[in-house]
């Protein structure tokens, strides 16, 4: 056998052992340890939810979307079950968003997966906004992208001081997806289209403040308060949200502390009201403002695709109901990828 060949056959070999691989994580859903990846559980009158991949930073894997999504539905249609729970494991992270690294290596292998990710992450997302049962999501820690689509579209989120929200996709040349398309336009004024394009970063209270989180709880007491969620007997939306304000009610962390943007909410307005991202980039120059200097200089290492996708989602999304945007959004995602 010439040299070429016998390196042929190892190229060939090595293909193989890397399409098993990807193969693997596929098939991970019929192994035991998987299953651990998400806890799905009943508790009381309780459905509740925890992403178990505290290392990962409880990433969304395909895994478990495919365990999360049918039982939600379970629950939604179960007499017993008045109300379903999602929360994060580890203390680090509710979600810190889909795990785009397995993706990855199995474009690389050529195994197409990005479309069914994508599919049943996003028929999850709307699972959850249409979800019958009143859905309480505890985020607690880092929650950006696919953990925002867990969490945003629910009737309830509570946030913590520990708590660290962003929707980082321009900076990766994707878009802010998981339904960002619908509740970042719905924000007040233009901070929907300001954190979508600058992807800043949110923490604690302000995640209450800017309408991405209902209530806000002192991350000590987040133990007790769902302890007093599972105590409930046949809660109605109306006992839930009382729990809830109770809690909020007590908190006192950064309670005197104004929002973090809001001097700044008058530039981010006229700012980032036009039509086309030439128009903003322009309008920042002409405000020259430290501050807008600033989202100028970030929104410079942003990829130029992503941002004009991203604002013509946003301007798009802002009239069109949830399920319409995650289809816009979903064909958008494997233009992306391609």
């Amino acid at each position: 056998m010439g040299q070429r060949e016998m390196w042929r056959l190892m190229s060939r070999f090595n293909a193989f052992k890397r399409t098993n691989t990807i193969l693997h994580h596929l098939r991970m859903s019929k192994h035991t340890d998987a299953a651990e990846e998400v806890l799905l559980e009943k508790k009381g009158c309780a459905g509740v939810i925890t992403l178990n991949r505290p290392k990962f930073l409880n990433a969304l894997t395909l895994n478990m979307i495919r365990q999360i999504y049918p039982q939600l539905k379970k629950w939604e249609q179960d007499p017993e079950t008045f109300l379903i729970i999602i929360k994060g494991a580890g203390g680090k992270a509710f979600c810190a968003g889909g795990d785009i690294r397995v993706i990855s290596e199995a474009e690389k292998a050529k195994q197409k997966i990005a479309p069914v990710f994508f599919r049943e992450e996003y028929m999850l997302n709307n699972a959850v906004g249409s979800c019958q049962k009143p859905y309480v999501a505890l985020i607690h820690g880092i929650t950006m992208g696919g953990g925002v689509g867990l969490s945003v579209h629910g009737q309830f989120r509570v946030a913590t001081e520990k708590c660290l929200f962003a929707m980082p996709e321009t900076a990766i040349g994707l878009f802010p997806d998981v339904g960002g398309g619908y509740f970042l336009p719905r924000l007040q004024g233009k901070l929907g289209y300001f954190l979508a394009l600058t992807g800043f970063r949110l923490k604690g209270r302000d995640v209450y403040r800017a309408g991405i989180a209902t209530h806000f709880v002192d991350s000590e007491k987040l133990a007790m308060l769902e302890e007093d969620l599972l105590a409930l007997k046949s809660p109605s939306k109306e006992n839930i949200a009382s729990v809830l304000e109770n809690y909020h009610t007590e908190s006192k962390i950064d309670r005197d502390k104004s929002f973090i943007l809001e001097e700044h909410m008058d530039k981010i307005n006229s700012c980032f009201s036009a039509n086309t991202v030439e128009e903003i980039i322009e309008n920042l120059q002409q405000d020259g403002s430290s501050f807008a200097l600033e989202q100028l200089k970030v929104i410079n290492k942003m990829s130029p695709t992503s941002l004009k996708i991203t604002l013509r989602q946003l301007m798009e999304g802002s009239s069109k109901t949830l399920q319409e945007v995650l289809t816009m959004e979903y064909r958008l995602s494997q233009a992306c990828m391609f």
